[in-house]
C-alpha cells in the first residue's frame, strides 16, 4: 500500500479547540505560549484512499504553531518545528510529506525541509492552482459570465499561486488586473503574461480600487488578517478565496447577498476515505494541497513535485491530469464552511440583478434632481 503524511497546524488560537476543547476557555496568548512546548504529534490516521489504480493510507501530523507564529517567529525555529513533524511522518511510514497552510509559506517554502528529510516534500500548490482556476471558471459560468467578456483581478499576483492563476486565466479573459504590494514585481508578472499569452495585464497596488472594476476575483495572499471587505466588491462579483487564513471578511457573507464567495481547492477524494479528524469539510473532501500529496502517492511519484516559490503552468496541468486519472474532482462549492447549491447561486444572481437595478434607478433619480 502507498503512504503519505500531511502537516497541519492551527490557523489561530481558537482553532486549537478542534483538538483540545478546553483551550477555548483560555486567552489566546496563553494558548500560543503553550503551543511552543508541544511536540509534533500524530493527529489522525487517514484510511480508504482508493483509486482505480492504487490504494493509500496516510497521517495528519501536527506542527503546533498558529499562522501568526509561523510568520512571526524566526525562520530557523519554524523550520525546525516543521522538521519535527516531518521526522514523525517518516517514523509512521510515510513515503511523501505534504505541507499544509502556513507551513508551506514559512521560510523558503519547503526547500530546507526537503533537504533535511529522508522523504520527498510537496507544498500542494500546483493542484491548488488547478482547482482554484477550474472552480472559478465554473462558478463564473453558473453566475452567467462569459470569460471572454469579463474583467478578472488576481490579488496576490506576485506570489507563486497567484502568478500561475493569472497566467492560466490570461488565455481566456478580456481584462486582467494584477494586484499586489510590490509595483516592480507586478510589472515583471505583467511582462511575463504579455510574452506568454499576448494579454496586456493592468497592475495595481490598491486592492480596493482594483476590486471595484472586477467581475471575478481570485485572492491568494499570505496576509494573516482579512483584506477584502463588503464595500470593496461590485454587485454580482465572483470571488474565489484560496488563502488560508481567509482574505475575504465574513462580513461579506452577512452584508453582500449579491456576491458569490467560494473557497478555492475543495476536492472530493476517491474511495471510502476517512480522515478521522474534523477540519471543517464534509466527509470525503479535502483541500487541494492535501489532495496533491495523495495523488502523488497513488501514482507512486515519490518526488518533491511542488517546492519553493516558483510554480509552472506545466506542473499545474500535469497534476490536474494525474488527479483526474485517479478520480479526484471538484466537490462543488463551499463558502465560509457551508456548502453552496444551485439554488443558493440563483439567489445570489437575483440579488445582484436587484442591486444593479437599484443603482441604475438611483443614478436616474440623481440626474433628474440635478436637472
Amino acid at each position: 500500500m502507498e503512504s503519505f503524511a500531511f502537516v497541519v497546524h492551527p490557523l489561530d488560537a481558537k482553532d486549537v479547540a478542534r483538538k483540545f476543547p478546553f483551550s477555548r476557555f483560555l486567552p489566546d496568548r496563553v494558548v500560543e505560549g503553550a503551543l511552543k512546548y508541544l511536540p509534533a504529534m500524530k493527529v489522525a490516521h487517514i484510511t480508504g484512499v482508493r483509486s482505480p489504480h492504487a490504494e493509500a493510507e496516510g497521517w495528519f501530523v501536527s506542527c503546533p504553531l498558529t499562522a501568526r507564529q509561523l510568520m512571526a517567529l524566526p525562520d530557523g525555529y519554524v523550520i525546525e518545528r516543521i522538521l519535527r513533524a516531518g521526522r514523525l511522518a517518516e517514523r509512521l511510514g510515510a513515503k511523501i510529506l505534504g505541507l499544509g497552510a502556513f507551513t508551506k509559506v514559512a521560510g523558503d517554502a519547503g526547500v530546507s525541509v526537503a533537504k533535511r528529510l529522508n522523504i520527498p516534500v510537496t507544498t500542494g500548490n500546483s493542484y491548488t492552482v488547478a482547482t482554484a482556476v477550474e472552480g472559478t471558471k465554473e462558478a463564473a459560468r453558473l453566475m452567467g459570465y462569459d470569460l471572454q467578456e469579463t474583467s478578472v483581478a488576481v490579488v496576490g499576483a506576485t506570489g507563486s499561486i497567484g502568478r500561475v492563476c493569472a497566467e492560466l486565466l490570461s488565455r481566456e479573459v478580456r481584462e486582467l488586473i494584477l494586484v499586489g504590494r510590490d509595483l516592480q514585481k507586478l510589472t515583471l508578472v505583467a511582462d511575463r503574461i504579455l510574452y506568454r499569452s499576448g494579454l496586456a495585464a493592468k497592475i495595481s497596488t490598491d486592492v480596493k480600487k482594483a476590486l471595484r472594476n472586477a467581475d471575478i476575483v481570485i485572492t491568494v495572499t499570505s496576509a494573516v488578517g482579512t483584506i477584502i471587505e463588503p464595500e470593496d466588491l461590485r454587485p454580482g462579483a465572483v470571488v474565489c478565496d484560496v488563502a488560508r487564513p481567509r482574505d475575504v471578511s465574513r462580513r461579506v457573507a452577512a452584508e453582500r447577498p449579491d456576491v458569490l464567495v467560494i473557497e478555492g481547492g475543495v476536492v472530493a477524494v476517491p474511495g471510502e476515505v476517512d480522515f478521522n479528524f474534523d477540519f471543517g469539510f464534509p466527509p470525503k473532501t479535502a483541500y487541494a494541497c492535501m489532495a496533491e500529496t495523495m495523488v502523488l502517492a497513488l501514482e507512486r511519484r515519490y518526488e518533491s513535485f511542488t517546492l519553493g516559490r516558483e510554480l509552472s503552468t506545466e506542473k499545474v496541468e500535469e497534476i490536474a491530469a494525474l488527479a483526474k486519472k485517479h478520480g479526484f474532482k471538484l466537490a462543488g462549492f463551499r463558502s465560509f464552511e457551508k456548502a453552496i447549491d444551485s439554488d443558493a447561486i440563483e439567489r445570489v444572481k437575483v440579488a445582484a440583478k436587484r442591486m444593479l437595478q437599484n443603482r441604475t434607478l438611483q443614478g436616474v433619480s440623481s440626474s433628474v434632481s440635478d436637472w
